[in-house]
């Protein structure tokens, strides 16, 4: 059987990272930010769903500017809504076509940060939370180049790690260095993924 989990966590928790370390261990991992990309590529129905709705004023030279689309929506819930309920659907549809490919045997991981807020748990075998302390979080954030008055638009634009973890089959703590977190990482991958697969 293929086990489809969804990896999630707010935002600089460490769930990309996560997510990499699985990948190094076998899991086929699906980025849900790479495929929100991938589904408003020009060419494609979201492409044209989106500048639809909100105008040639989200492009950079006939291509959507996630920058620019991200100054709209995170300022405004009732757009964010709208661009989300274009968007969920495409994701969805790419992520059920990466599973229907997978070999028999095989760990899917959807990488998705708003899995409790979109209320599609039951959608997965299993759901993994990376949860981390918001002073790390911000850390992380600014290293990666997020100006402050950003970050605190998207924290607040999510649900916090107890509500995350509140639909959690496992949770991942991600409070200390790389290690511990790959630590974690092999403990799920050898002793809860690969025999909920039927590879152990």
């Amino acid at each position: 059987m293929v086990v489809l989990v969804a990896l999630t966590g707010g935002i600089g928790s460490g769930k990309s990272l996560a997510g990499e370390f699985f990948a190094e261990l076998g899991a086929i991992v699906v980025d849900s930010d790479q495929l929100a990309r991938d589904v408003i590529e020009r060419g494609t129905p979201g492409f044209d769903e989106v500048v639809t709705e909100f105008g040639d004023e989200v492009l950079t030279q006939g291509i959507i500017d996630r920058k620019k689309l991200g100054e709209i929506v995170f300022g405004d819930e009732a757009k964010r809504k709208i661009l989300e309920s274009i968007l969920h659907p495409l994701i969805r549809a790419a992520l059920d076509n990466v599973a229907a490919a997978a070999p028999a045997g095989s760990v899917v991981i959807h990488q998705i940060p708003l899995l409790a807020e979109t209320g599609g748990k039951d959608r997965f075998d299993l759901v993994l939370t990376v949860s981390a302390d918001l002073t790390a979080r911000r850390t992380r954030l600014i290293a990666r180049g997020l100006a402050s008055h950003d970050i605190e638009k998207r924290l607040q634009a999510q649900v916090g790690d107890a509500e995350r973890e509140a639909i959690a089959d496992y949770v991942i703590s991600n409070h200390g260095d790389k290690d511990e977190l790959l630590r974690q990482v092999e403990h799920l991958w050898n002793d809860v993924l690969l025999p909920k697969a039927g590879q152990a």
